[in-house]
């Protein structure tokens, strides 16, 4: 537990200034390097042992963040049938160290992390997307929110857990986990995500596009989202025979056991901004 505390403080103190300066390059920065070890984190979990490949897949993944920032538009076709193919003539050049197990994974962490992640960018720049909907402190808001949402359901999902747990939720896949936590998480992240935009549609909000009936249903959305996040990487340590995705965070594991309710959450808010609010 000590180094649980420990690991989040230092990890507060990281991420703070990347919250500070959202709207600057460093926010980009964040996501790159988060993507890039996060994608090696995956491919390592699942004994692939062509570096090449490995090395690659995190360089992608640490590009991709910085052209949502920018805004920098690619033929998605064409460069996704090249990067595909370049994958396959690895496997084929290397073919004595690389399954197309390694390749199939590869291919998917490099595209599916690096772009949730690379979601909140869009969230943050909503306003820009939207201009007659959203302002800049709603980008903030949304930013907040999936972060709310992810966190804070595991956390309150422990606590409860720990206190009242009593019935397995998925006693295969993680053996932790209880029905009496996930209810005490959903609520806990629903009442602190209704107090956050009471806080921002008083003091920040100037246009009110968003009502608080509508955060309250997104809320226990995103929170069971967030349970299958959780769960899905589960499957994956479980399948590989792992129990953390790395140690680069003492007590928490690496950062795919931090972010992988964030990186379903992020895409989903996504989607109710674009179909919802």
């Amino acid at each position: 537990m000590k180094k649980r505390v420990i690991t989040s403080l230092v990890g507060v103190l990281v991420i703070l200034p990347c919250f500070i300066f959202m709207h600057s390059v460093l926010f980009a920065v964040l996501f790159a390097v988060a993507g890039a070890i996060a994608v090696h984190e995956i491919i390592k979990a699942t004994k692939c042992k062509n570096k090449v490949l490995t090395a690659i897949s995190c360089l992608t993944a640490a590009v991709i963040p910085f052209l949502f920032h920018y805004n920098i538009e690619i033929p998605f076709m064409p460069v996704a049938i090249i990067y595909i193919i370049a994958y396959l003539m690895i496997m084929v050049l290397m073919y004595k160290k690389t399954t197309f197990n390694d390749v199939i994974t590869a291919l998917f962490a490099t595209l599916a992390i690096p772009c949730s992640f690379s979601v909140g960018i869009l969230l943050r720049d909503s306003y820009i997307t939207y201009p007659d909907k959203y302002t800049k402190a709603t980008g903030v808001f949304f930013i907040f929110l999936a972060v709310f949402s992810a966190w804070m359901t595991d956390i309150f999902a422990y606590l409860v857990g720990r206190k009242l747990g009593k019935h397995k939720l998925c006693p295969k896949i993680s053996p932790k986990k209880t029905v009496e936590g996930a209810v005490g998480g959903i609520i806990g992240e629903v009442i602190l995500n209704t107090a956050l935009f009471l806080v921002f549609d008083k003091f920040f909000f100037t246009v009110h596009t968003i009502e608080w009936w509508q955060i309250i249903i997104i809320s226990v959305i995103l929170s069971v989202i967030s349970m299958f996040g959780d769960l899905s990487a589960s499957v994956i340590k479980r399948n590989h025979g792992v129990k953390d995705f790395g140690k680069l965070l003492p007590g928490h594991g690496g950062i795919m056991d931090r972010a992988d309710s964030l990186l379903f959450v992020l895409p989903a808010l996504y989607a109710a901004v674009y179909f919802i609010f």
